[in-house]
Order: C-alpha cells, then structure tokens, then sequence
C-alpha cells in the first residue's frame, strides 16, 4: 500500500487536490476530520485540553468552544504548540487504527491529508510527499479574495504555518497551483495516470 502524504498551506489548493482524488475512489484519511473526533464530548482528548487551557475553551453542554480555544492559539504561537503537543497522541493512535483498516483492506494507496505532515514528522512513516504549491503573493491574494481577509490578516495567516516553500525540500512531487484550475487539472491526470492507476492495475 503506497502510503502519500499531502501537504499544502491556507489557500493552497489542497482541499481541491484531494477531492479529485476522492472522485477517482482512492481512499483517504483527514488529520482535520481525526482532530474533531478525539476532541468529541466525553473523550480523554477534550479533558486533556480543558485541563491545559481551563474552563473557559468549553461550551456550557460540555463540548469544546472552538471559536475560543482559536482566538488564544491564533495569536501565541507558545500556546499553539501546547495544544499541538496535546492532541498529537490521540491523533497518531487513531490514523495508527484506520491505516490498519486500510491496509487490512488491501487498498493500492491512501492519501494522508495531515496538516502538519512536515513539522509532527508524519512524512517519516509515509512513502512520497506531495506538496501543492503556490507562491506568497498568489496565497495571500487568494486569501484576501476568499476570506475578506485585510494583507496583514492575510499574512499573519500564512506565517502561523510552516511556508510552503520551506516544504518544498520534504517533497517528493510538487503540484504548482499558481495557475488557473485547468492548468491544475493537467498535472493532476497526469499524477493519477503515472503513479497511481498501474497500482490499481496490478
């Protein structure tokens, strides 16, 4: 089982690089997906949050108040890596638990989509790393447009993440998503036809 790691940034593109390959049924596993799931009411992960970040990141029912545990990690980068820190175990233990299932399952290949592919070390326990890339000004722009965001807002974004082009060294194949979305389209056939469809004809 080829085990991909896609890896991109706010604004990249990398939601739609995946779902071009959902739509060719190649099975997939979403770290943000995973992330909701072990922060659910009553799991060991919520508890671990509200005890590092206190009562006022959950809702009166007891669930997790996103909105508020956001606000503290979007603007103290030591609080953001506490809470990564966090999480992090409980993530592992359940792609750990579907990757199983995949590879029980006797699939071709699945995409890993984990957020910080680079910086938690996932891409060690992969085989290939994508990146979908686009340059600084094309990211912030398209972030302005889709989000309302001001440049500084923008900017301030992008930089709480690892830059893309500092990935650009962990990655085995780089999808260029500066251009329009045909453009896009091509690169992605032509991946899908070279290194994913003779594994599926096997």
């Amino acid at each position: 089982m080829l085990k991909i790691g896609l890896t991109g940034g706010i604004a990249s593109g990398k939601s739609t690089v995946l779902d071009f390959f959902k739509k060719k049924n190649v099975p997939y596993i979403d770290a943000d997906v995973v992330a909701r799931e072990v922060v659910d009411l009553g799991t060991p992960g919520l508890a671990a949050i509200r005890e590092l970040f206190g009562d006022t990141v959950i809702l009166d029912d007891g669930r997790l108040n996103r909105e508020a545990l956001g606000s503290i990690v979007f603007h103290n980068e030591e609080k953001r890596l506490q809470l990564n820190s966090c999480l992090h175990g409980f993530i592992r233990q359940r792609i750990d638990e579907l990757s199983a299932m995949y590879e029980e399952e006797e699939a071709p290949a699945v995409i890993y989509d984990i957020p910080l592919l680079i910086e938690g070390k996932w891409y060690e326990r992969l085989d290939t790393v994508w990146l979908v890339y686009v340059s600084p000004e094309v990211q912030v722009r398209r972030l302005m447009e889709r989000n309302g965001y001001s440049r500084e807002d923008a900017l301030a974004r992008i930089q709480s993440q690892m830059l893309l082009d500092d990935k650009r060294s962990f990655a085995d194949v780089i999808i260029n998503n500066d251009g329009a979305p045909d453009e896009l389209y091509i690169q992605l056939e032509k991946l899908w036809h070279e290194k994913l469809l003779p594994l599926y004809n096997k």
